[in-house]
């Protein structure tokens, strides 16, 4: 393995991802080194989700390919949006959070002192101490969010996948939220967050990815979300979004 491949743990090969034939993310090649904290930006219809969503195999390549360095599949954690979460389905916030623990438990596994205690730590890191017992159709949003860190702090994963973790929830859970995925970066673990809100991503992410269906810029934030680059990406989604258009009335 060379120098470069040891400092990668993702990389995009002129990756096309799409669905049913209609490619969604066109001839990507980009790496992400290992311990980086990445947020992925572009307007809606980017690719973004589609791009996390391939990266845990969802969706195939429809050309091209993603490539693991050093790690397996089974390490990677995946946090779609909020809206994938059922809040009516009768189950206590510490069976939820316990769930990151089923690999190594197995599906019917049993959970002993010491994995009982890893969910209570779990859940007083994020803030829920005290909240084990309480159904998660009680939570409000944040809360929600704090319970879903806890299930991937249990995962303890070597590349952590965020789809809009932020979206709706009160200005203190974004605060504790962020706090700790910083801390994931200072445990060695990498980071790719999809984000919509801008000075977020300048404030707190040095890396950025842009995409609009296809790679606009990567690298350091400042750079990429340059007032042209931001530009750029709106140009090509609404060009895109034309022709899909035309496509389809055709």
């Amino acid at each position: 393995m060379g120098a470069d491949m040891k400092k990668e743990i993702l990389r995009f090969e002129n990756l096309t991802l799409g669905y049913e034939r209609h490619p969604a993310v066109h001839h990507l090649d980009f790496s992400v080194r290992r311990n980086a904290m990445v947020a992925v930006a572009g307007p809606n219809g980017a690719g973004k989700s589609t791009l996390l969503k391939g990266i845990i195999r969802t969706i195939k390549p429809m050309g091209g390919s993603i490539r693991l360095c050093g790690i397996k599949q089974r390490e990677i954690a995946y946090l779609p949006q909020r809206t994938s979460l059922d809040t009516t389905f009768p189950i206590t916030v510490f069976d939820m959070v316990a769930m990151g623990m089923w690999q190594a438990a197995g599906a019917f596994g049993c959970f002993d002192r010491q994995r009982n205690a890893r969910v209570m730590q779990a859940l007083q890191r994020v803030g829920l101490a005290g909240m084990e017992h309480r159904p998660i159709g009680s939570l409000s949003g944040g809360q929600a969010q704090r319970a879903l860190f806890a299930r991937l702090l249990l995962q303890d994963a070597s590349l952590i996948l965020l789809d809009e973790p932020f979206n709706a929830i009160d200005s203190a859970s974004v605060r504790d939220l962020l706090g700790l995925i910083h801390t994931w970066r200072e445990e060695d673990k990498t980071i790719l967050v999809v984000l919509h809100d801008l000075d977020l991503i300048r404030s707190a992410f040095s890396e950025t990815i842009l995409l609009a269906r296809e790679l606009v810029a990567g690298g350091a934030t400042d750079k990429v979300l340059s007032a042209y680059n931001l530009s750029q990406a709106q140009h090509l989604c609404e060009r895109f979004e034309s022709q899909s258009l035309l496509c389809e009335r055709g």
